[in-house]
């Protein structure tokens, strides 16, 4: 996690160059070509009953980073992770059959609503509004990582879901960072999407 939020905060200072959806494009992009070299897919290894919940979980990585993304060039980046981490915490609470433990998410969800203070009307509703979008992405994230991770070994399925992660986030990156892409940006993206790779595994199995 710490790998993650560093590479977020590295990332913030290209928005105002590429926007938060180029900034994700060029991450995405980035790691996919590191895990395309080292995982090497083999896309006859692909069973078809994989191929849905592939795309599934490319085209779910690729909006939670470009939701996030947007969300933290709004809104406070510990805001952000604060509600973006509901996404996670309602999979691991809904997985467990004692129901009493739902009471975690509602006590989380009231600090949200007490970091964020929304009867002052300081917040960004639309910023909130990406960070919650980017929690149920987190969540769908999880579910499908271990769906996949459970049919392609090692690297594979990382190999598979990251390249179409960056096509998916594509559709809003290209638009914000055409024209704008210099070999500064090129090169911090390049060190946020390194360290966003790092961790690709341990955030998926959480």
């Amino acid at each position: 996690m710490l790998s993650v939020q560093i590479a977020a905060a590295l990332s913030t200072h290209l928005f105002d160059t590429v926007g938060p959806a180029g900034t994700a494009w060029l991450r995405l992009t980035f790691g996919a070509v590191v895990f395309v070299a080292i995982g090497r897919p083999r896309v006859r290894s692909l069973a078809r009953s994989d191929v849905g919940t592939v795309l599934a979980l490319g085209i779910a990585t690729g909006l939670v980073t470009v939701a996030f993304s947007s969300a933290i060039d709004r809104i406070p980046l510990g805001t952000a992770v604060a509600i973006e981490f509901l996404g996670p915490l309602g999979v691991a609470v809904l997985h467990d059959p004692d129901r009493r433990r739902l009471v975690w998410p509602g006590l989380a969800l009231a600090g949200v609503v007490l970091l964020t203070q929304p009867w002052h009307g300081a917040i960004d509703p639309v910023g909130v509004l990406l960070a919650a979008l980017a929690a149920c992405g987190w969540g769908t994230y999880i579910v499908l990582t271990q769906r996949v991770g459970d049919r392609l070994a090692g690297l594979q399925g990382l190999s598979f879901t990251i390249p179409i992660a960056a096509l998916a986030a594509a559709v809003f990156g290209i638009p914000q960072a055409w024209g704008n892409a210099t070999w500064g940006v090129v090169a911090a993206a390049a060190t946020g999407s390194f360290l966003g790779t790092a961790s690709s595994r341990p955030r998926g199995a959480s």
